[in-house]
């Protein structure tokens, strides 16, 4: 055994502290992360939701090596093999790997279905988990800005079908849905993804194109513990708003009653009550969506009117951001070109979107991690007055190692 210890790339702050795990998953580089919330002086240290995702990458892979402080502010991760629901890798039902959620957790359940989509590709067998547990939230989070599920299968996960990863082959299971719980913290839903395509290589991305014009929009409405009702007056305000631009505006209904979560005492109660809408707007142009997701506050004083006008609007500025990717899937877009065959990849993206601190974030990271920077230059187009931008990213040629050649 070599007695050289490996050379870890040093973080500090929680600040994408799941994106830095799921690139040095990915690249098997270890990280060292320091200073997690050392200056809060009543929670310093991990938050219940990053310490259930050092949990599930641990099941997800096999020779994985977490050392985390006394405190809480210091981890090193040396990343093992991604080998998704194999025997012995923490699969306890079926072909299922079970990941309870602490009912202290405050981010939606997308905060880890989106690194966990990105590892799935790379993993050596198909990659099933079902969230389950008190702090299992689907809808959309109002203090931690997550996605709601819906959004996530409809506007994130037919993407993986630009890189050569049947979007067929992925299956996204909504057992029982739940909005946030008192407070910002748990839900009591059950989600479960099930990624049945895994490939050596992603595909190079040329995503350079006019994003088109908007052919349709599709939604969902949602709503646990509350009347019916609500949701026809969500998809009513909704259309009084978007008929006007669109032909063809489809938002169905989803009524679901609240999750029972037993505490302490056994006892059960209602949770998870509330209602929200996801929108997506899909182009003329292929592969380029749009959305949008809105959620009454735990706390309520909204009315379903105003959900359905808030969500309408705000798919009307996301759509006039521009670009062929929306800010809900860029990161998704970007780390996968970076992960593909060593060619230079192409996307067209607006200027807002590119300008955010976590598109920025994820340039730094993946440079940190070895990759490539990018190439950013205006769209040439003498008739086109977006002012988008064309993003170069050349791929890292990373593959998946633990899957076998054909």
């Amino acid at each position: 055994m070599s007695g050289d210890k490996p050379e870890f790339l040093r973080f500090t702050g929680h600040h994408a502290f799941a994106q830095r795990l799921v690139l040095s998953t990915l690249t098997g580089r270890p990280v060292h992360i320091s200073k997690i919330r050392s200056g809060s002086p009543n929670n310093p240290g991990l938050a219940p939701h990053e310490v259930s995702f050092l949990r599930l990458l641990e099941a997800v892979t096999n020779g994985s090596v977490i050392d985390v402080s006394y405190s809480g502010t210091t981890i090193t991760y040396q990343p093992g093999l991604i080998t998704g629901t194999v025997a012995g890798a923490g699969a306890s039902v079926g072909d299922v790997i079970e990941h309870t959620l602490p009912a202290t957790n405050t981010h939606g359940v997308t905060y880890f279905l989106l690194p966990l989509a990105l590892l799935a590709p790379f993993s050596k067998a198909h990659m099933n988990v079902r969230f389950s547990g008190p702090g299992v939230i689907t809808s959309a989070t109002h203090s931690t800005g997550d996605i709601s599920v819906d959004t996530f299968r409809t506007a994130v996960l037919p993407l993986y079908g630009l890189f050569g990863i049947p979007p067929a082959r992925i299956e996204l299971r909504v057992l029982a849905r739940s909005c946030t719980g008192p407070h910002g913290r748990g839900g009591g839903g059950v989600v479960e993804l099930r990624f049945a395509s895994q490939v050596r290589l992603p595909k190079t991305l040329h995503l350079n194109r006019r994003p088109g014009r908007i052919r349709r929009i599709r939604g969902v409405a949602y709503c646990t513990g509350v009347s019916a009702s609500h949701n026809n007056r969500m998809i009513t305000a909704v259309r009084g708003v978007l008929n006007q631009l669109a032909s063809d505006v489809h938002v169905a209904a989803q009524y679901d009653p609240s999750p029972l979560v037993g505490d302490k005492g056994g006892v059960k109660k209602k949770i998870g009550i509330g209602f929200g809408l996801s929108l997506v707007a899909e182009s003329s142009a292929d592969g380029v969506v749009y959305s949008a997701d809105v959620v009454a506050p735990p706390e309520g004083g909204i009315v379903p009117e105003d959900i359905g006008m808030q969500c309408a609007y705000q798919l009307l500025e996301v759509i006039a951001q521009g670009g062929c990717v929306a800010a809900t899937s860029v990161n998704t877009v970007l780390t996968l070109m970076a992960m593909g065959s060593e060619d230079v990849g192409r996307l067209r993206l607006g200027r807002e979107v590119m300008g955010r601190e976590e598109t920025i974030g994820l340039a730094r990271d993946l440079k940190a991690f070895g990759a490539s920077s990018w190439g950013v230059r205006d769209v040439d187009d003498d008739e086109d007055e977006s002012g988008d931008l064309l993003i170069s990213v050349k791929g890292t040629g990373v593959g998946n190692v633990g899957r076998k050649v054909a």
